[in-house]
């Protein structure tokens, strides 16, 4: 009962309340209808994504409209033609899978041209079925709210956004797991036994689930922690993107929400150095300044990624001691990377370990190259000077010279 309350005050919160918003989307989808009309256009313009399902969240002034085009028009460039329709619009070209198209008012839109498909199979892009998703959430009413929390909790916990650089939960795929198991709660309690390729079938599509879904799909379909078969499409699996890393921090925000509820776990909050700082405690706390290039989100996004990776591994390699880290990015010209490390410097010299002694011919190559060396455990070893003996010198060493990090972003600058 408790935890339902706190539930309810947290919806008060994150559940939209502005109707006239959807006087606004009413009037876009008038106006852009009239013009395919015009257009003598076999198509129809309609709402779709979050707002169409009723799950967005207060502040969400995205809209995805879907511009379902007559399968006659199968073998036709449908973007183009959307981009003639699209005219007194001003649309900005997006590339994708199928090129679609952005319109900036007090709602961002983005128009996407699909098939008007009624059955999966014709689809002649994945966006096609975009459609279906939202009738198959549809036929499942009573979870908004609940899909909603889950949402704000994936938020919260920077799970959410399936995007190249997140890889975390997508919105279609808390709509299933939401539905699947019957609630926001239910779903965390779930994740607490998911192992290793758990397989979540709503559907029931394949009878055995887990040996069938294993044996059935595509191998590169299957890399991900939890497979979760498409409701719309058997043959895809909605959870691809998924990461193993963000797949554990949801199931740790999870079991720590299931033991001991709280608001605080639906507050998105924002890494700054200040707060940095004070987790850090006594902890080295490396903070790095970063500018990405411009260009389009998931690209840049996936640079950024790349170039933390890129500094961590390093890191790593040269023996420094990661406490935690991360990265954040205002998704227009700024970007920070921060590592929190063992508090004390390394010490100058180290133990190399090297080859095992039945290795001879390695062992006498180990030999000629050190002056030094002794006999440990069955393998050859030596001390050697260490290259960097503070996290900071090595920082500064990839900032100033590394040239791959400055294929990704445009500057870095150490605080």
């Amino acid at each position: 009962m408790e935890t339902r309350k706190l539930l309810d005050g947290v919806l008060k919160q994150i559940k939209p309340t502005d109707r006239k918003l959807f006087k606004e989307i009413n009037e876009f989808l008038k106006k852009l209808n009239s013009e395919i009309k015009k257009s003598k256009t076999k198509a129809k313009a309609v709402v779709g994504g979050s707002i169409a399902k009723d799950t967005f969240l207060k502040g969400d002034h995205d809209c995805d409209i879907f511009v379902k085009f007559d399968c006659s028009y199968k073998e036709k460039d449908i973007s183009c033609m959307l981009f003639k329709i699209l005219k007194p619009f001003k649309a900005e070209l997006v590339h994708g899978s199928r090129d679609y198209y952005r319109v900036k008012n007090m709602i961002n839109y983005e128009v996407v041209p699909v098939l008007d498909i009624k059955d999966p199979k014709d689809a002649v892009n994945v966006t096609d079925m975009s459609p279906l998703h939202v009738e198959w959430v549809r036929k499942h009413p009573g979870f908004d709210d609940e899909i909603r929390l889950a949402k704000q909790f994936c938020k919260a916990a920077h799970v959410y956004g399936a995007e190249s650089y997140i890889k975390g939960f997508s919105g279609h795929v808390l709509d299933v797991l939401v539905i699947h198991y019957g609630g926001f709660i239910k779903l965390l309690k779930a994740s607490r036994k998911w192992k290793d390729k758990e397989v979540i079938d709503p559907e029931k599509f394949y009878r055995k689930s887990r040996k069938d879904a294993l044996e059935q799909l595509n191998r590169s379909k299957i890399d991900s922690p939890i497979i979760i078969i498409d409701p719309v499409l058997p043959e895809r699996n909605a959870a691809a993107a998924l990461s193993y890393e963000k797949l554990e921090l949801f199931k740790k925000a999870a079991a720590e929400f299931i033991d001991r509820p709280s608001q605080e776990q639906f507050i998105v909050k924002q890494k700054t150095a200040e707060v940095l700082r004070r987790g850090a405690g006594k902890d080295k706390l490396m903070i790095l300044d970063v500018t990405p290039f411009t260009g389009k989100e998931d690209v840049v996004g996936a640079k950024l990624l790349k170039a933390y990776q890129q500094i961590y591994n390093q890191l790593k390699f040269y023996d420094f001691g990661i406490k935690d880290a991360g990265w954040s990015w205002d998704k227009k010209d700024k970007a920070m990377f921060w590592y929190i490390l063992d508090p004390k410097d390394l010490v100058p010299i180290k133990k190399w370990v090297g080859p095992p002694l039945e290795e001879k011919e390695r062992v006498q190559n180990f030999r000629e190259k050190h002056v030094k060396t002794f006999m440990e455990k069955g393998r050859i070893c030596t001390y050697v000077k260490r290259r960097y003996i503070r996290a900071e010198e090595l920082a500064d060493d990839i900032i100033r010279n590394d040239d791959y990090l400055y294929e990704k972003v445009k500057k870095v600058v150490r605080q």
